[in-house]
């Protein structure tokens, strides 16, 4: 879940390149850049903005009655670390991902990580006391991720 909030601080970030805005100009713009298939919520994007400003990647005026962000030069030095990545346009990026967090496919699976989340749980609680449990659960692991490195490559 970290990385999904990573990648919306990542496009906060890009909105405040261009304009200081405050929280509920973030989630309007978030939601316009995704063509409506994101929609913001304040429970993502305050711990987003408090995340970059314990980065130090972004400020807050604090003339106004609102709270106004603004990017400061580590806020830039980590966009200019994504522009050399070479990962293409970030807005492009950005619907795309919005659409597919959306969609049928996305939905399942996520119910399928929160009941292997759920199974996993058990099988730790399982293992706490039998080493041999805990060996056949690392072994186990171990196979599953090799089958995703390969899917990945």
């Amino acid at each position: 879940m970290k990385k999904r909030r990573g990648f919306v601080q990542l496009a906060i970030l890009h909105l405040l390149r261009d304009y200081s805005m405050h929280g509920y100009q973030i989630m309007k713009e978030l939601e316009d850049r995704s063509d409506g298939h994101y929609l913001a919520s304040a429970g993502t994007v305050y711990p987003a903005l408090q995340e970059l400003q314990n980065q130090e990647m972004i400020d807050l005026e604090s003339e106004s009655d609102k709270k106004v962000y603004f990017i400061n030069k580590k806020g830039k030095d980590r966009l200019e670390d994504f522009a050399k990545s070479g990962k293409g346009d970030f807005w492009m990026e950005w619907k795309e991902w919005s659409v597919w967090r959306n969609s049928k496919e996305s939905v399942q699976l996520k119910e399928a990580i929160d009941l292997w989340e759920v199974e996993m749980g058990k099988a730790m609680k399982g293992a706490r006391m039998n080493a041999e449990k805990s060996v056949e659960l690392i072994a186990f692991l171990n196979e599953i991720t090799e089958r995703l490195k390969k899917e990945n490559r």
